[in-house]
């Protein structure tokens, strides 16, 4: 089970990693974001911002696809997010090591070719 200050600890140890002051968490490399808090839009009400679901950049329809066909449990969209390579995930449901692996991929996708992972990882 994880939470928000779990995802900020990941985001952080990530290189040139920049947080955007808001109020859940939002996490961008070379201005790029790649996991924030959901801002849960219900019609006739204001904004939600969900610190108990991260939305995380994926890369495209394809792997966005997969991730919510072959774990509902973990992961949904939303019609706002139609088109973007962009899922949700609920943080409750997910382990540390899970959490690690999506996290560090959103990074992956959105960081500049050549900036690598300390340890080249």
């Amino acid at each position: 089970m994880a939470d928000a200050d779990d995802v900020r600890r990941l985001a952080l140890a990530l290189p040139h990693v920049v947080e955007i002051d808001s109020e859940g968490f939002d996490f961008r490399v070379a201005g790029k974001g790649f996991v924030w808090s959901y801002p849960e839009r219900q019609p006739g009400r204001p904004r939600v911002i969900r610190t108990d679901v991260a939305v995380l950049y994926v890369g495209d329809e394809a792997e966005k696809r997969a991730l919510l066909l072959g774990e509902p449990e973990l992961f949904f969209t939303t019609p706002a997010y139609d088109g973007m390579p962009l899922v949700m995930l609920r943080l409750g449901r997910v382990d540390a090591e899970r959490l690690t692996e999506l996290v560090t991929d959103a990074w992956r996708m959105r960081a500049p070719a050549g900036l690598d992972l300390p340890g080249g990882r």
